[in-house]
């Protein structure tokens, strides 16, 4: 069973960025979704941003919350079993606890997840 563990997580201030990182511990087929999802307290699981890539990793399909299009980023490096979240223009309501997520033919997996906390 792949394990996934998430790293960047922190307290930033609001207008800032962070750059999460989730690092598989074995290579994801490329048709295998990778994304990542937040939780916020009292508040259930969404999704954040999802990545799929074709088979050699050259072009990818992603895909992003309507409250962070524009802000973040995902993106994905086959060579280090890597996905990244890139979070520009951080807002308090971007405070959570992020989770790392990849659907391994149709079983999902996840990482235990990095607290974000966006204050002032």
């Amino acid at each position: 069973q792949v394990q996934l563990v998430e790293s960047g997580g922190g307290l930033v201030q609001p207008g800032g960025s962070l750059r999460l990182s989730c690092a598989a511990s074995r290579k994801i087929a490329s048709h295998n979704s990778m994304g990542w999802y937040r939780q916020a307290p009292g508040k259930y699981r969404e999704l954040v941003a999802t990545i799929t890539s074709d088979s050699a990793f050259i072009s990818g399909s992603t895909k992003y919350a309507d409250s962070v299009k524009g802000r973040f980023t995902i993106s994905r490096d086959n060579a280090k079993n890597t996905v990244y979240l890139q979070m520009n223009s951080l807002k308090p309501e971007d405070t959570a606890v992020y989770y790392c997520n990849a659907v391994i033919d149709g079983v999902n997996v996840w990482g235990q997840g990095t607290q974000v906390t966006v204050s002032s």
